[in-house]
């Protein structure tokens, strides 16, 4: 069976992966390679299918074709405690289900690196503390989960993630419930992470432009089984994103600062014939 490969040029790779709900395809034959220092945003409209794609690039969910491969094998070739310490997942909402410490809800996240009884030791403390500090938390660490807010609950998820250590992370939608200062402070966390050698992160997110902003790369999913990959700039165009999500989108300019917004509402007619400006 497969053992863990941790390598700078390790990759996760897609091979003619196709995804479906129902009678609906969202990916169809869809081949690509997400490669160690890259930070992949993946985009796309309501129902196209980045939390599918996420579980089964985690290798939670069958693709309906196609198959998954981390360091050069199929994911259905190693076993659990390799792969999760090898990649690491961060599902959409997290549910607590009883009271604990911030501190021990991260710490679970340590489990694939405990030896003999599987007790924690120093150094597991010692991560989990670090994971804590990266994203503002910790003076959090004594708190009881069951207190936290949506937002707080959220940074306290991305940081038992880090604290896994693996090199890969497959985040869904982690700037959910957060307000801007905090999703700037989590990307911020994820781009000094991604610079230890070997690192890769994959993300879903709604905002086109804190992507376009901190990602390296863009996986853009149009709903219909098509997909658009490569550089975030390259990706995340008006063109692009005007298709994927059904409206027109305008990139705006100031200088060196970049944004997509919705372009301003077409002039109609009026009833009485005259031609008037959409407010």
């Amino acid at each position: 069976m497969m053992q863990a490969h941790h390598s700078a040029h390790a990759a996760l790779s897609a091979q003619r992966l196709t995804l479906r709900a129902g009678s609906r395809t969202l990916l169809d034959a869809f081949t690509h390679t997400f490669y160690a220092g890259e930070i992949w945003c993946i985009a796309g409209p309501n129902g196209a299918g980045k939390t599918t794609l996420i579980s089964t690039l985690a290798g939670l969910s069958h693709p309906a074709a196609g198959h998954v491969e981390l360091d050069g094998a199929r994911l259905a070739d190693w076993q659990p405690l390799p792969l999760a310490q090898r990649r690491a997942l961060m599902p959409q909402s997290a549910h607590d289900a009883f009271s604990a410490s911030v501190l021990d809800i991260v710490m679970l996240n340590r489990f694939p690196h405990l030896t003999g009884w599987g007790w924690e030791r120093d150094a597991d403390r010692a991560a989990a503390h670090d994971a804590l500090d990266a994203l503002g938390l910790g003076e959090f660490a004594a708190r009881d989960v069951l207190s936290l807010s949506g937002g707080e609950r959220q940074r306290v998820a991305l940081a038992a993630v880090l604290c896994q250590q693996a090199p890969l992370l497959l985040l869904d939608e982690p700037l959910s419930h957060l307000d801007l200062h905090h999703q700037i402070e989590c990307l911020d966390a994820l781009t000094a992470w991604t610079r230890e050698p070997g690192r890769t992160v994959v993300f879903s997110c709604h905002d086109l432009n804190l992507a376009r902003r901190f990602a390296t790369h863009a996986l853009l999913l149009n709903g219909a089984g098509g997909a658009y990959a490569g550089p975030v700039h390259d990706v995340l165009t008006p063109a692009l994103t005007s298709r994927a999500f059904a409206y027109p989108l305008i990139l705006l300019r100031d200088g060196e600062h970049e944004a997509l917004i919705p372009a301003p509402r077409p002039r109609h007619e009026s009833p009485g014939g005259d031609d008037t400006q959409a407010s």
